[in-house]
């Protein structure tokens, strides 16, 4: 496994928005295990979606991480279609000039496998993430992450300013986001499977056919492949970040029921939505421009992560 180097790390300062998020929280971790000097600005003080609070986030920082997104599951895109476009762009166009008007010497800018087209043949290149419309429940907040793309590409060409722009496959694992309206697909299902079991259900009801595929990828892996990138990595050419691996909806509904030990019946509702029939993602450019390939396997994966749950059931949101 290629890891981190303690030696590019040390002292480094480096600025992770959203750095008290899902993914943050495991980058920074990473982060001070390597001796960098850490900062994660709250985003109930710094709203980046107005520039002076982006500018002061920035500065004096060897190297930005923008993790800070506003997202949700396919449930939350749907309802917050202008929240996801705008706050979505806000965010990305103002820490792009702030970062580079704050001198900082590179940024990492997270895009997501959303903004990927709609329909396009397995596995996604990132040579053809332009070439089509992304599924309508999530176009808002795809498009606005891919304009990251742009946006790297032209401040490289005007001012010389580094930058990189990983496109990240679906994320799940530990301090992920288990509200049932809101929330992804593993973490929605780890709680209903989770909260079933404990109460002796029979059935658990989940969204659409089953049928589509997703690209899921541990929080740990992605964390690792950010800092790996910002390393070794100094093109505007989007990297997909991911296992390479396709997953059913129904395949992943059973690992998890399998590992919350639930034995009833799993229950199609085919009037809620489907989203993107089918993701995957070529996942060679990232191992071959920086040595990065995801280690956990998707069941050891869940395993930690209904861990984590039936651990934090208490705390987690009603």
């Amino acid at each position: 496994m290629t890891k981190p180097s303690p030696d590019f790390w040390k002292d480094k300062r480096v600025t992770v928005t959203g750095g008290r998020g899902f993914l943050g929280r495991v980058v920074c971790r990473m982060l001070n295990d390597l001796d960098a000097s850490v900062s994660t600005p709250p985003s109930s003080e710094y709203d980046l979606r107005v520039e002076q609070a982006a500018r002061a986030v920035e500065d004096g920082s060897d190297i930005v991480i923008h993790l800070a997104a506003r997202v949700g599951g396919i449930g939350f895109n749907m309802r917050n279609p202008a929240p996801l476009a705008y706050d979505n762009l806000m965010m990305g166009t103002n820490v792009f000039e702030q970062s580079r008007l704050a001198g900082a010497g590179k940024l990492v800018a997270a895009c997501s496998v959303c903004g990927y087209p709609k329909v396009l043949p397995l596995p996604f290149s990132e040579d053809d993430i332009w070439n089509g419309y992304p599924e309508e429940s999530n176009a808002p907040y795809g498009l606005a992450k891919r304009l990251l793309i742009v946006l790297s590409a032209a401040y490289r060409r005007q001012y010389g300013f580094s930058s990189v722009v990983p496109v990240i496959a679906n994320l799940y694992g530990p301090y992920d986001n288990f509200d049932l309206e809101d929330s992804h697909v593993i973490a929605a299902m780890v709680r209903k499977f989770v909260e079933a079991t404990e109460r002796g259900e029979e059935q658990v009801v989940l969204w659409g056919t089953g049928t589509p595929t997703r690209e899921f990828l541990y929080v740990d892996d992605a964390a690792r492949a950010l800092l790996l990138m910002a390393e070794r990595y100094d093109k505007s050419d989007p990297v997909n970040i991911g296992t390479g691996r396709e997953t059913s909806i129904r395949e992943l509904a059973e690992t998890i029921a399998a590992a919350t030990g639930f034995q009833g019946e799993i229950v199609w509702d085919t009037s809620r939505p489907d989203g993107q029939p089918r993701r995957a993602l070529d996942v060679s450019r990232a191992e071959r421009e920086f040595g990065f390939r995801a280690e956990i396997p998707l069941e050891e994966g869940i395993k930690r992560t209904v861990e984590y749950y039936r651990e934090h059931l208490a705390a987690a949101p009603a």
